[in-house]
């Protein structure tokens, strides 16, 4: 098959999509496909012709539009069998809904009551839902979703009808994510928690969480990119302040997962949290909230706590899990679920959406 796929930023140090695609690009030309992938910045892959699309990066909303109009432009001149987009974009036979519904995602993202009052006003995401609007409004494109959750989110708030709703969860990488010869061996054990955008991720809910747990003695270890100051100003009011670490940005978070116990995520809302695919990966029990669409697919080796803001379920979850004995159950059957979601089989069900799709 000749396929364009058509992402803003095409880069395998970024995650994301970004992750995504990369996989999802070598994947299909080792399956003997013709991949192009129509980019407004990216590095170069074996087998894979980048079509740059030269579009101003200034002032989002405009970004989005424009780019949206070149990546149409450049399918429509290019012939391909199937253009799948992982961006917001118009014009495509297939579109990954990997961000969830925009308009879920706004309305349950959390943080201070003047940031929600100020994306309402946004033109960014005024932008982002009308390309939304028009998307699931196309009969002719199939929509892909990455949890059932997002599914059911789209087809309540957009009225599309089951046949153009096709779920293909995420994939993981089962090499560079896997489980350590051993862990530490610590008198106390180490939650970790992976997300940037610590309001929506729920850092405040964790932090909550392990006050009031029943041991005194377990530590939080968060990386993202987000500034900890408010962070750090809450985990000191409520006590714990040295028992939670701020690690930043990082690029090995494999190697995160070795030191850790389990991976701790109260999201607001996630569409799929990757996070969780690597930590079940790396053979770390995961403990998550009901609003994350991963929690349906790691269910076997996770806690799940349905309400994000329900902190003593929160708690309750990590004294269960000072139980060795729980985590390396619970660490096994995540494994065993990441296995069944590698990228090869991500792909695979990729490359039979798109024979559906030609047909």
């Amino acid at each position: 098959m000749r396929v364009a796929l058509v992402v803003e930023r095409f880069e395998p140090v970024r995650g994301g999509v970004e992750s995504v695609v990369w996989h999802v690009a070598r994947g299909l030309v080792e399956a003997g496909d013709e991949v192009h992938v129509l980019t407004r910045r990216g590095v170069e892959a074996p087998g894979v012709r980048l079509v740059p699309l030269p579009v101003s990066a200034l002032w989002q909303p405009w970004r989005v539009l424009a780019f949206s109009r070149a990546a149409a432009r450049a399918a429509a001149a290019g012939r391909y069998d199937v253009v799948h987009s992982f961006t917001r974009t118009l014009h495509q036979n297939v579109y990954r809904a990997g961000g969830g519904s925009h308009a879920d995602y706004l309305a349950r993202r959390g943080g201070a009551a003047w940031r929600r009052a100020a994306r309402r006003l946004s033109p960014r995401h005024a932008v982002l839902l009308a390309i939304e609007r028009r998307v699931f409004a196309d009969p002719r494109q199939t929509i892909q979703c990455n949890s059932e959750m997002v599914r059911r989110e789209i087809a309540a708030r957009h009225g599309v009808p089951a046949g153009r709703l096709v779920v293909i969860w995420n994939g993981v990488d089962l090499v560079r994510f896997r489980p350590p010869a051993a862990r530490p061996a610590r008198a106390a054990p180490v939650w970790l928690l992976v997300g940037s955008g610590f309001a929506r991720k729920g850092v405040d809910t964790a932090l909550r969480a392990l006050s009031t747990a029943r041991s005194r003695d377990t530590q939080l270890w968060i990386a993202g990119r987000d500034a900890p100051r408010e962070a750090s100003a809450l985990a000191s009011r409520l006590g714990v302040a040295g028992r939670v670490r701020f690690l930043g940005e990082r690029s090995d978070v494999e190697a995160l997962h070795a030191e850790a116990d389990a991976l701790l995520l109260p999201t607001r809302y996630d569409a799929f949290a990757n996070a969780c695919l690597e930590a079940a990966a790396s053979g770390l029990p995961v403990v998550t909230s009901g609003a994350n669409g991963a929690a349906e697919l790691l269910r076997d080796g996770a806690l799940v706590v349905d309400d994000p803001e329900d902190v003593a379920g929160f708690a309750r979850a990590l004294d269960r899990l000072e139980d060795p004995a729980l985590r390396a159950r619970l660490g096994a059957a995540a494994r065993s679920v990441a296995e069944r979601h590698g990228w090869a089989q991500h792909v695979a069900e990729l490359r039979a959406l798109y024979t559906r799709v030609r047909e």
